[in-house]
């Protein structure tokens, strides 16, 4: 069973950020990525990596998220293969799969504190890509009720 047990509040002058953290009943972090088919979960690593690199540093917490990643999903030797970005998003079908990675692509970008030009640019892109709403997803308020679902 998995329950949002914990959000986090990170402030950062002058915007206030959440982090959502999703715990499972033993206290343990979830991410989602287990329910991507493989061929999503491998899209999921090429574009994570995409959006780690984008500002032109990967920080230590994005490497170790990245790394998680490719734990989860039973990856950890995958080899990232340097798929055009249009591609990789053309792989996540549906709406579920879709939210899956924003959130989890959310939970990346913020996991070093700053949130980049490049990496806000590439979110709205591919939010645009996916069809969402620019306001579906203009607040974090909404993002965490997504979050809930996916945790049902």
């Amino acid at each position: 069973m998995v329950q949002i047990l914990e959000i986090e509040s990170v402030e950062q002058s002058p915007w206030f950020w959440y982090i959502i953290v999703v715990l499972d009943v033993k206290g343990r972090s979830i991410m989602f990525l287990a329910e991507l088919n493989q061929e999503e979960q491998q899209a999921f690593l090429e574009l994570a990596e995409i959006i780690a690199s984008i500002d032109g540093n990967l920080s230590i917490f994005e490497n170790t998220i990245l790394s998680k990643y490719k734990k989860e999903v039973g990856m950890e030797d995958y080899k990232i293969k340097g798929l055009a970005i249009e591609e990789i998003l053309n792989v996540f079908k549906t709406e579920r799969s879709q939210n899956i990675v924003l959130a989890e692509l959310l939970k990346l970008i913020y996991s070093d504190g700053v949130f980049h030009n490049q990496e806000s640019e590439s979110i709205r892109l591919i939010k645009e890509h996916f069809g969402f709403n620019p306001e579906e997803y203009g607040s974090f308020k909404d993002w965490i009720e997504k979050i809930r679902r996916l945790s049902i």
